[in-house]
């Protein structure tokens, strides 16, 4: 560990940057695809329709819709997100009464990460916003929710300046910091439990190789998704939908959706969502790791 703490945490802020990267240019396709059928469940059959008729309406570019904001979005997520993970560590082992060096079981890790989540939401919010309301812009003229389209980052900023207010970034907050903070208990939990198991022969988590960190990274985000997407489903939709007016809250959107298109409305774009976990995940963390492991060198080289 660096000994000074705002070391450390510019250490953790900069190889959560480096795994935000990583994560969104592994999944961003299926991140488009599983926006698109969340939003609009009754316009795709499935994710090879979704595919199919992305490819034929705006091309293969239209996969990459909102990646400047995904980019955005998963560099200031994961940044804080593990900024806040180690401080969140720290605070634990004084609440549990541990030393500062001392290693803290699985479930620890997973509340340090549950807490240190409801940070990263206040920061993931707006531009998660920005880039649902990119992928789905195109069924949002189609479906004619909205006459004139807003193509660019630059755009839908302005639109939700204009016609919103600064608050406007913020739609879809609630639902935001109830997928995070259970998600990513399950996230670090599910991580931390798999590295674990890899390490049970008698090696140290440290020592672990890039497979392991990649299958243990995907484990996470698997066990993230499978709790929490009903959540991020809900989350989608008033952040898309805000665009044509105020939506109704979390529990009120939920109960429309589940009383006009069925509770498996909830699971549209679960596929999409699996497929892309696994690899984006796994890349997230195996770039965190080996940032984090190189940066701490050279601090403790000095």
């Amino acid at each position: 560990m660096a000994p000074d703490p705002a070391i450390q945490a510019a250490i953790d802020l900069t190889a959560g940057a480096a795994g935000g990267t990583a994560c969104v240019l592994t999944g961003q396709p299926f991140d488009t695809a599983k926006v698109k059928m969340q939003t609009f469940p009754n316009l795709y059959r499935g994710l090879i329709d979704c595919g199919t008729k992305t490819y034929k309406q705006v091309g293969f570019r239209g996969f990459y819709k909102g990646t400047s904001p995904a980019l955005l979005a998963n560099i200031a997520e994961n940044s804080v997100l593990f900024m806040s993970y180690g401080f969140c560590q720290r605070v634990v082992r004084r609440i549990v009464g541990l030393e500062d060096n001392a290693t803290l079981s699985d479930v620890q890790n997973a509340a340090a990460g549950s807490f240190a989540s409801i940070f990263a939401a206040l920061v993931l919010c707006p531009t998660e916003l920005v880039k649902c309301r990119l992928q789905a812009m195109h069924e949002l003229q189609v479906s004619g929710k909205i006459v004139h389209g807003q193509n660019t980052v630059w755009s839908v900023v302005k639109g939700i300046v204009k016609h919103e207010g600064p608050l406007g970034f913020y739609q879809g907050l609630t639902s935001t910091i109830c997928r995070e903070m259970p998600g990513y208990f399950l996230f670090f939990g599910g991580y931390e439990l798999s590295r674990s198991f890899f390490a049970s022969g008698g090696k140290s988590k440290d020592e672990l190789g890039p497979i392991a960190l990649m299958i243990s990274g995907g484990f996470g985000g698997i066990a993230l998704w499978l709790a929490v997407y009903p959540v991020d489903c809900v989350k989608s939709r008033i952040q898309v939908l805000s665009i044509t007016g105020k939506q109704a809250g979390f529990m009120r959107t939920c109960a429309n959706i589940v009383k006009n298109e069925g509770i498996l409305a909830l699971y549209s774009g679960l596929k999409p969502t699996l497929i892309r976990a696994f690899p984006a995940n796994g890349a997230l963390f195996l770039a965190y790791e080996y940032s984090r492991k190189l940066m701490m060198h050279q601090v403790e080289s000095f």
